[in-house]
């Protein structure tokens, strides 16, 4: 009998870490669902194991519970092998500074909590019975942000990712009774397209002496949802290239 390859879906999969990461579970034989605000990236094309793409805003309930009800109909045999939730942004104010405790609207705290906190936490629920048939894993992408005062990250970003550590925790104490595991990666200062020419100014305080790649943290999640990774459940990896340690 065939075997079946194991899905892994990925948010925030348009670019950066959520396309490396797509990237990465289809070079490694398995199937991937992936969503973003917009439609499928080009990288897409030409890749069979690449079953469904959704655009969807994980801000609004309405749309994610659509999205968790379309995504179970092509997992195969209704099984999901992992939950990549990597989708987050920390938006700007009118005067172009992060959002924090003494600037910019409360509001933009809550939509900056409903896409980097309830959002993991709505998809974790939606998806429960797809990774407890699949023995799955949930891998949630947190920040050093939120371990450490950052000089670019804002107040609101770098709290929902502290946040976000605190669920992991507690998802994986809860999710254990399905058999799913669940962890953490913290990337550090990851060169995508989101990195402004001020984040060089952090290179001398990163012990590797350089700025990581998306391809590094994508690499990091996969390894955590592999048999090697199966006693590792309520951990968090800093993915920093060890600026974590100053």
């Amino acid at each position: 009998m065939t075997q079946i390859p194991q899905t892994a879906i990925v948010t925030g999969a348009s670019r950066g870490i959520g396309l490396a990461t797509a990237l990465r579970f289809l070079d490694e034989g398995w199937s991937v669902v992936t969503c973003a605000r917009g439609p499928a990236p080009s990288a897409r094309e030409g890749r069979a194991g690449w079953l469904a793409h959704f655009a969807v805003d994980l801000v609004n309930e309405a749309e994610v519970a659509t999205f968790i009800d379309e995504a179970v109909k092509v997992l195969p045999e209704g099984r999901l092998g992992a939950l990549i939730n990597n989708a987050g942004f920390s938006p700007k104010t009118s005067f172009k500074e992060r959002l924090g405790v003494l600037n910019g609207p409360i509001a933009g705290w809550m939509d900056v909590f409903a896409l980097n906190f309830f959002a993991p936490l709505r998809l974790a629920r939606g998806f429960a019975t797809p990774l407890h048939k699949g023995k799955g894993s949930i891998v949630n992408i947190t920040s050093i942000a939120g371990h450490y005062v950052h000089p670019f990250a804002g107040s609101a970003y770098s709290t929902s990712k502290a946040a976000l550590s605190g669920l992991t925790r507690e998802m994986a104490v809860e999710f254990a009774q399905l058999g799913v595991r669940v962890n953490a990666v913290a990337p550090g200062e990851i060169k995508t397209e989101m990195v402004s020419s001020d984040y060089e100014a952090l290179i001398p305080r990163i012990p590797a002496d350089r700025m990581g790649t998306p391809e590094d943290v994508a690499g990091t999640v996969f390894q955590l949802c592999s048999p090697d990774f199966s006693y590792v459940t309520g951990g968090e990896i800093f993915v920093t290239g060890g600026q974590q340690l100053y």
